[in-house]
């Protein structure tokens, strides 16, 4: 969901790419949780304006990605922009900005959806969470966080004048933790109070963690993998990992950027700025499932003409992935059809850790190239290398979902 500048090597080393110096006005934020993260030797790097962990001590960011498929990981992304919308307006209001359906939810039921420019690109990603409160919480990315809250706070000036009821909330400096694995259930659950097996994938609830009340989990997450998301009070967040790392004996361990960024892309989903961003609409990302049925009946939401535009032309380029072997493709690498036209751009790409010698990426490639199985070329370091087009995700999906 966030672009990161980084560089990785072919046993997936984590290179961040530091490219901007600070003063005291613009030095990166630490999140509630950084002085844990020093504390368990994580590789502190500025990610989106925050000191965030890239991977912790010796452990390499290969074996923190194989945990987690196998057992369970938890990591701060506590950087994230966590917001509530209040009033009994405020579904009108974000979907005024948006692509999707709340109104339709049911209480306690989130989505992923995107704002959109009034041309149709993609202002940011975010879920949305209809809460049996009344609030809408919204979590959106932290590289993104200056533009989102510009465009809330002028709709929001709109929205007043025209007497609409409705008010954001920011919570600034709340904690928020992203357990993700196959264990993730077996280890949180004797430390809340509501039984997880029946919150399932996209649903949410108030819950008290560790002793803590006031907290929030929404089953979701950006690993493939079933797990949750676990909003905290700040002040709480560092007893709570503990108490959890403590009590797991082993089985959660901490991980960070480098292990994430892997995990979603074997998962096929989007990171904002390099698969998307606002030159992309959403069928251009292959995302066309985010634009409601009922928003496109009635055409209302920001670029709808062109949105709308794109779902019917056969032309144009769209996100797939792609499956290769050797030298890994990274963003901007070209991509070739095999009588040598220039067909599209890879936009991220790593070696696969669950996939032995398979390098997995994702790009936008022309609509006559885009069928699984048909064979390109890359150009990656001024030679030629075969690949594939294959459906994502690369790695089976693992969400809990009701049957």
């Amino acid at each position: 969901m966030l672009k990161i500048a980084r560089q990785y090597n072919n046993t997936l080393k984590f290179t961040p790419l530091i490219c901007r110096s600070f003063s005291s006005e613009n030095a990166p934020k630490k999140t509630c949780l950084y002085d844990l993260n020093v504390k368990y030797q994580g590789k502190m790097v500025d990610f989106a304006g925050y000191l965030m962990p890239v991977q912790y001590g010796a452990e390499g960011i290969q074996a923190s990605h194989k945990h987690t498929r196998s057992h369970c990981s938890l990591f701060d992304v506590s950087h994230m922009l966590q917001s509530n919308i209040h009033g009994k307006d405020n579904v009108k209001f974000l979907e005024s900005l948006m692509v999707g359906d709340i109104q339709s939810l049911p209480n306690n039921h989130g989505t992923l959806s995107v704002f959109t420019t009034d041309s149709g690109g993609i202002i940011d990603d975010f879920i949305v969470n209809k809460t049996s409160l009344g609030y809408l919480y919204v979590v959106s990315n932290a590289g993104c966080r200056d533009k989102d809250l510009a465009l809330l706070n002028s709709k929001l000036a709109l929205a007043k004048k025209e007497g609409l009821d409705v008010d954001i909330e920011v919570l600034e400096e709340r904690g928020l933790l992203a357990i993700q694995g196959p264990l993730m259930m077996s280890i949180l659950q004797p430390h809340v109070d509501i039984p997880l097996d029946q919150l399932y994938f996209m649903t949410t609830s108030v819950a008290t963690v560790c002793g803590v009340q006031n907290c929030r989990i929404t089953r979701c997450g950006y690993t493939g993998e079933d797990g949750v998301e676990v909003s905290v009070p700040p002040s709480a967040a560092a007893d709570i990992v503990d108490k959890l790392l403590e009590s797991s004996k082993g089985a959660l361990k901490l991980a960070g950027l480098g292990a994430r960024d892997s995990l979603r892309l074997e998962a096929g989903l989007c990171l904002y700025g390099n698969d998307m961003d606002e030159t992309i609409n959403p069928i251009e990302a292959s995302l066309a499932w985010l634009v409601a049925k009922r928003r496109r009946a009635a055409a209302d939401f920001p670029g709808a003409a062109n949105i709308l535009a794109e779902l019917k032309s056969t032309t144009g380029r769209r996100r797939v992935g792609f499956v290769s072997r050797g030298p890994p493709a990274r963003g901007h690498t070209p991509i070739y059809s095999n009588d040598g036209n220039l067909i599209g751009e890879i936009t991220s790409g790593c070696p696969s850790p669950s996939l032995p010698g398979v390098n997995v990426s994702m790009g936008h490639l022309d609509r006559q190239y885009v069928k699984s199985g048909t064979q390109v070329q890359f150009e990656i370091r001024k030679k030629m290398v075969d690949a594939q087009v294959t459906k994502m995700p690369f790695v089976p999906t693992k969400y809990y979902i009701k049957k």
